[in-house]
């Protein structure tokens, strides 16, 4: 069973990674940042159109490999409609589950189909890759710097 659900996991990737969902620019976006990972050469921009403090509209663009442009991929999905608290509360516990401890419950339970790239942990150079996407959200919705950098 195990074999099949780590070959499922791979499909997935593989798919997010040749078919990105919200691979675009947007139109009119409120809130925008740049993530760059120069160890690994990823770079993309993320836009995001939050009204009323949800999420109505998200895309990115850029190049990277395959972990981080399935990541955001995923994570582009995971946050259009959702409330900023939740996507912070998300972003918080993608990080927290390729840094640190998490329970496989917790995870389940808080990032759902996103628990997929809980292995990358396992990699530590690969950290970067996953999580960048995930620090330029933050920086774009905390309008702290339009510039991300993983070093």
């Amino acid at each position: 069973m195990q074999k099949n659900i780590k070959k499922l996991y791979q499909q997935v990737l593989l798919d997010h990674n040749k078919n990105p969902r919200n691979f675009k620019l947007i139109e009119n976006p409120t809130h925008v940042a740049r993530g760059v990972n120069p160890l690994c050469g990823d770079e993309y921009q993320l836009y995001l159109r939050i009204e009323k403090d949800i999420v109505q509209e998200v895309g990115f663009k850029g190049e990277g490999c395959a972990i981080s442009k399935s990541v955001s991929s995923m994570m582009t999905q995971a946050i259009i409609g959702q409330h900023v608290h939740h996507v912070i509360e998300l972003k918080d516990q993608f990080i927290t589950m390729l840094t640190e401890e998490i329970s496989e419950h917790d995870a389940g339970h808080l990032l759902g189909h996103l628990t997929i790239f809980e292995s990358v942990k396992d990699f530590p150079i690969r950290v970067k890759c996953a999580t960048l996407i995930w620090r330029a959200l933050e920086a774009a919705i905390n309008q702290t710097s339009t510039n991300v950098s993983t070093e």
